[in-house]
């Protein structure tokens, strides 16, 4: 008989929220194989009679359906990076080492521990735990459903329990990629005279790179600050060849108060005179702070919003016409480190926070 390749593991959902998500840390879940986790966070939410539990792949979604005026979301992601020598989890005085544990079990527990022992909320809501955020957008688990169950992601606010270091952070920047071309004349470089080094000809790409001044706009009271830099270079034919093509390939990370093809005309505008390519972008989200749902998640956290200098999913939520924040335990700073870890006590902290929003 074959072996099962998926052991039924399971997760105590009544647990401390620590050993919970050292327990979730545990079960191994990096992207494209998230099916163990996702089939033991779907059999803990089954065994409770107020949720409403549905798959898709390896997203699992849980709802209440109590009626109330608002519904509220709430997402954290199933995988991780690869393991590093990170795994099994260990506690060091107040702090959870292993794989994961800011990017985004932390969170991810949080929410299991809310969606298990929180069976009235003054809020309706949707608990979402999706897979492949790590890896290319086409295979993003919340893409999926947005596309093939748009109504499983309905709602009038959204939590995206991303590592925060527990502060809230508003939407999310844009970013686009960019490929700026100069051209040359190719020739042998013996007789270099006779060409024209497209190499060469990059340094006034860089020096426009190096004098820009990038925009600090205030966007529903937070402040971003964008960047546009230079983040590779292509060039050259062969050793003895004069090169005729260099690619100085540049990417704008900008505030949520442009839209794509604002952020392309801008770049446009920055290297006028050159052909320029635009490989891939992906639009960002406003910090959605002024919903009243919003603006009482704010005040049950506690704390001063920032912006979130970065893109996250709460740009696909924004795209759903649902405002949406970041919020979790994790630091942001750690994730995908080797050395990654969570603090005990902001897991704690998040819980309590969160737990205060959805019963005052």
């Amino acid at each position: 008989m074959t072996p099962d390749p998926t052991p039924d593991l399971t997760l105590d959902l009544t647990q401390d929220v620590r050993e919970l998500t050292a327990a979730i840390v545990d079960i191994e879940s990096v992207s494209g194989a998230e099916r163990p986790l996702a089939d033991a966070v779907e059999r803990a939410l089954a065994a409770l009679p107020h949720l409403t539990v549905e798959r898709s792949g390896e997203t699992v979604v849980a709802r209440t359906g109590l009626g109330r005026a608002e519904r509220v979301l709430i997402a954290g992601h199933l995988d991780t990076v690869p393991v590093a020598g990170n795994l099994p989890s260990r506690v060091e005085g107040d702090l959870l080492h292993g794989c994961g544990t800011s990017d985004m079990k932390a969170g991810v527990a949080v929410a299991l521990r809310l969606a298990a022992t929180v069976p009235a909320p003054n809020r309706d809501v949707t608990y979402v735990f999706y897979d492949c955020e790590e890896v290319e957008a086409e295979r993003n688990g919340l893409n999926r459903v947005a596309r093939e169950h748009p109504g499983w992601l309905a709602a009038d606010f959204a939590v995206l329990m991303e590592p925060t270091d527990g502060v809230i952070e508003g939407g999310c920047q844009g970013t686009l990629r960019a490929e700026v071309a100069v051209t040359g004349k190719r020739s042998h470089s013996a007789r270099s005279w006779f060409g024209v080094n497209a190499i060469h000809g990059i340094e006034p790409v860089l020096a426009r790179l190096n004098a820009y001044e990038a925009r600090r706009p205030v966007v529903d009271g937070l402040e971003y600050h964008e960047g546009l830099n230079a983040v590779g270079v292509r060039g050259g034919v062969a050793g003895n060849v004069i090169p005729d093509l260099c690619v100085v390939t540049v990417n704008y990370r900008f505030a949520p108060d442009l839209t794509v093809e604002q952020a392309q005309q801008h770049v446009r505008e920055v290297f006028d005179g050159y052909e320029v390519t635009f490989t891939d972008a992906a639009p960002g989200a406003r910090p959605g702070l002024t919903h009243p749902v919003a603006a009482a998640f704010a005040a049950a956290v506690g704390g001063t919003p920032r912006a979130k200098l970065g893109w996250t999913d709460v740009a696909r939520f924004s795209a759903l016409g649902v405002p949406a924040v970041n919020y979790g335990p994790g630091d942001p700073n750690l994730a995908h480190q080797q050395g990654e870890y969570v603090s005990l006590p902001k897991i704690v902290e998040g819980e309590r926070a969160m737990r205060s929003w959805l019963t005052m």
